[in-house]
């Protein structure tokens, strides 16, 4: 990857991996459907100011609305909401760690699906080494939890699938639009099925009270979603769908390291090795003999 690409990896990673510790903010106050519908409608006005200034027209073709339609169910509204509810019986530090399969699920689909996109002897390495500090991340919760969290962690692993089967989708169908609004285009259907379906589901909707929660709601809109859906789609057509979601592997350090700082979640031998392992994926992956 060339400089450009790192920095935007990097960006991306940090302001996702915040996401997990704010989600588990926000859900003290509201239900996770509510949650998710602030969180797309915040990121829609992101994306549609970033239009406005940028001067860029929105698409008057139906065939590329259906296709964002398509990515707004798989790669916004259904992982969301399984994250988010999944949270509500794990660890926001487990979350961000299951969240990290999606380049293993991306890495498959990707081979059979695109024809610059295959595996490769460093990215299966990789991302065996990354599945092992994965594995040895989740080794603690399974053994430690007083309670059952198998659906809330099964969750957050059928949303890693769907969010590795859209971006795959948006490689291959969204080349043609441009890269300042691809991530702003799915939002649309995302925002309009949630906000149908969240007032029905989770009648009367809650409209937060505490300051806390509006900051919350505000980061996972305007910069976990806005503008990270932006840098998203920039990376999976500049460097691959595989090499972009490996971002999701900073996930667990992010993750792990604000849920014990600010969530008192606890820190142990497992998370610290894990997390090496997981360092040490995306740098062979990204390697390439000169």
């Amino acid at each position: 990857m060339q400089p450009k690409h790192w920095a935007v990896f990097i960006l991306l990673g940090s302001i996702w991996s915040a996401s997990f510790l704010w989600i588990k903010i926000a859900l003290a106050e509201v239900t996770p459907l509510t949650l998710v519908a602030y969180r797309v409608l915040f990121g829609l006005i992101t994306g549609l100011i970033v239009a406005l200034v940028l001067h860029i027209p929105l698409p008057r073709d139906w065939k590329t609305w259906r296709i964002f339609a398509v990515l707004g169910l798989f790669n916004v509204a259904v992982p969301f909401v399984l994250i988010t509810w999944g949270e509500k019986s794990i660890d926001s530090a487990v979350a961000a760690i299951l969240n990290a399969t999606v380049p293993l699920f991306t890495v498959i689909l990707a081979h059979f699906f695109l024809d610059d996109d295959r595996i490769t002897v460093p990215k299966i390495t990789g991302l065996l080494i990354g599945f092992m500090g994965v594995v040895l991340l989740l080794s603690k919760d399974l053994s430690t939890s007083g309670h059952n969290p198998v659906l809330g962690q099964a969750a957050v692993i059928v949303a890693s699938l769907s969010y590795a089967g859209s971006y795959i989708y948006a490689r291959r169908n969204t080349a043609e639009v441009p890269g300042q609004i691809r991530g702003m285009l799915p939002l649309f259907s995302a925002s309009a099925m949630m906000w149908i379906i969240a007032p029905v589901a989770e009648a009367p909707l809650i409209i937060p009270r505490l300051p806390l929660t509006w900051i919350a709601l505000l980061w996972l809109g305007v910069l976990a979603t806005g503008l990270a859906m932006l840098l998203q789609y920039y990376l999976v057509h500049e460097i691959g769908p595989t090499r972009a979601t490996l971002v999701t592997y900073i996930f667990p350090l992010g993750g792990v390291l604000l849920g014990v700082l600010f969530l008192h979640e606890q820190l142990s031998w497992q998370l610290v090795t894990g997390a090496v392992l997981i360092i040490s994926s995306i740098a062979v992956v990204n390697w390439k003999k000169k």
